[in-house]
């Protein structure tokens, strides 16, 4: 990183720059993902600070700025640990953004302190002057919008590299749900297979059985010896347990087959695949349909209780919605508590769709509560989670003009609540 060198007259950086020059570039700096920026002089001493990082694991950038060829401060950037990258790209535009607002202001500063000088000058000088101000003016200009290009071009960048994380997410999710479903429809396939094996047994024992019975009709006259030996060839091919079996075998192969059937049904209805990117949907259908495709997840001693109201149609993408809810119940399924029991419970009021979860599960620390929406933040193992699922259901239900609000108490359970706001057409319906 190159060092900046300002020549001219001693000045401090709090004599240079303003507050008002930089508390806009760090709320930017915040929304955009890090947790808090400053800047100090050259002691440590905080000039400027905007956002918190108190209580988190963070990662720490520092820049430093150069007044005269000398360190006058640093450029402080704090990040969550898990988000070096973003740290690290939001930390050089702002140190770039810094160094050119500082190149500005010094000049700034230049140029009145010569407006103040000349006054006293003769007319002709005053002009020349003047000739200079412009230049200087227009120097200045061209300055501010270099760095408003350049604050855009970073922005755009950072919007890019979320979206590619919201897409690893999505992807993510469809590949841990493509697991489950192939074990689901592996369970169908595996009693079908060996009841088609059975039923070609079967076959070749009834086709063994006809021949028998062919041989001996031939025949001009039966005996007493030939009947016998027919039912004693019955006897040994267990004829009787067969045809009692084989009507067995043919509806669990049809119960079989309309269960894979209903699992492809579910996960093409929950992937909405052959929906538009906008459509209206039944809420209470889309939590069941993201029920369905989780079954493989459901615990055998968990309980799921839905508390439905009948719902007005809500017009969105609805696998972005589908995704959503996904994210939360997951939460709550693989929280590994024993006898878990989730309440899902639906209602209109005021405008607004509520779709709230409650578990009975371990809860939420509360020094962590304020983090699980930020992105990568996880509590699960490496490997285990990518910490951007509660982001992308708080990203996809805010998209909507809703809100996500979370309760928890340690050892007592967690509610999320979901609010979404009907717009005047869909409640005129």
């Amino acid at each position: 990183m190159e060092n900046d060198y300002i020549i001219g007259a001693e000045k401090s950086l709090k004599d240079i720059i303003k507050d008002n020059d930089l508390i806009s570039l760090f709320r930017c700096a915040v929304d955009a993902g890090v947790s808090e920026v400053t800047m100090e002089d050259s002691k440590g001493e905080v000039l400027y600070r905007y956002g918190d990082s108190s209580g988190r694991d963070i990662s720490v950038k520092k820049y430093p700025v150069y007044l005269e060829g000398e360190i006058a401060g640093h450029i402080v950037i704090k990040g969550d640990k898990n988000s070096d990258g973003i740290v690290e790209t939001i930390g050089e535009a702002i140190f770039n953004a810094v160094k050119i607002i500082i190149k500005s202001s010094f000049k700034t500063m230049l140029a009145t302190e010569s407006h103040k000088t000349i006054v006293h000058q003769s007319y002709e000088e005053l002009l020349e002057s003047n000739s200079k101000l412009k230049l200087s003016e227009k120097k200045y200009r061209d300055l501010a919008n270099s760095l408003e290009k350049q604050v855009q071009e970073r922005t755009e960048e950072l919007k890019q590299a979320h979206a590619k994380l919201l897409q690893q997410e999505k992807i993510a999710s469809v590949g841990q749900l493509a697991a489950g479903v192939a074990h689901e429809i592996n369970n169908p396939l595996g009693f079908i297979s060996s009841n088609i094996s059975t039923m070609k047994d079967y076959v070749s024992i009834f086709k063994e059985m006809l021949e028998h019975y062919s041989d001996v009709l031939e025949k001009a006259d039966l005996t007493d010896s030939d009947r016998e030996a027919a039912r004693e060839k019955w006897r040994k091919n267990e004829l009787d347990y067969i045809l009692s079996d084989i009507e067995d075998l043919i509806k669990e192969t049809l119960d079989g087959a309309e269960r894979v059937k209903k699992i492809v049904s579910d996960l093409k209805g929950f992937s909405h695949i052959d929906d538009g990117d906008k459509s209206e949907i039944d809420i209470n259908r889309e939590i069941d349909r993201t029920l369905n495709v989780l079954t493989h997840e459901i615990p055998e001693d968990a309980e799921i209780v839905k508390d439905y109201q009948s719902l007005p149609g809500f017009i969105c993408n609805p696998a972005h919605i589908c995704q959503a809810f996904l994210n939360i119940i997951l939460n709550s399924l693989q929280t590994g508590k024993r006898d878990l029991k989730l309440i899902i419970k639906t209602l209109y009021s005021g405008g607004s769709i509520r779709v709230v979860f409650s578990d009975n599960g371990p809860g939420i620390p509360e020094n962590i509560k304020n983090r699980i929406f930020d992105p990568f933040f996880t509590t699960k193992d490496v490997g285990k989670g990518t910490g951007m699922g509660l982001n992308v259901t708080y990203e996809i239900i805010t998209s909507y003009g809703g809100t996500v609000e979370v309760e928890s108490r340690p050892g007592k359970g967690t509610e999320f609540s979901i609010l979404l706001p009907l717009t005047e057409k869909e409640k005129d319906v």
